[in-house]
C-alpha cells in the first residue's frame, strides 16, 4: 500500500512537472513526442518509482534524462551515480544523460545517440 501511494504522489508532482518543463527537456520533447523518434513512444517526467525520469521508452527500455546546471556538483554527481544504478538494477532499464546544452546546441546529436541505444 506505501509504494502506491507513493506512486500517487510522485504522479501528480510529475504532472505538474511536465506544465514548466526546461528549455533543454521542452527542445527534446518536441523531438520525441507522438512517436517522432523511429516510432517509438516516449513518455515524459515518467514514474519510476521512486523517482521520476525526464524521458522513459518503455519499448525499448531506455531512460533519457537532461541535466541542468546543478548536476555539475560534486555532491550531485553522486546522488545520479546512485540514481542510475538503482534504476538500470531495480527496472533494467539502460540510462542516458545529457547535459541541457547539449540538448539545446545538438538535438541532433542528441537524438542519434538515443536512436543507436534501441536494440
Amino acid at each position: 500500500m506505501a509504494h502506491r501511494n507513493q506512486h500517487r504522489r510522485l504522479r501528480t508532482y510529475a504532472r505538474e512537472m511536465r506544465k514548466n518543463p526546461t528549455a533543454a527537456e521542452a527542445n527534446l520533447w518536441s523531438r520525441l513526442r507522438e512517436k517522432r523518434l523511429m516510432g517509438r513512444r516516449f513518455r515524459r517526467q515518467h514514474v519510476l518509482v521512486p523517482f521520476i525520469v525526464d524521458f522513459y521508452c518503455h519499448a525499448e527500455k531506455i531512460v533519457v534524462e537532461v541535466d541542468g546546471k546543478t548536476h555539475q556538483h560534486r555532491r550531485q554527481e553522486a546522488l545520479d551515480r546512485r540514481r542510475t544504478a538503482y534504476l538500470c538494477e531495480e527496472y533494467g532499464v539502460e540510462l542516458l544523460r545529457f547535459p541541457d546544452l547539449l540538448v539545446l546546441n545538438d538535438v541532433e546529436f542528441v537524438l542519434r545517440r538515443i536512436w543507436e541505444s534501441f536494440s
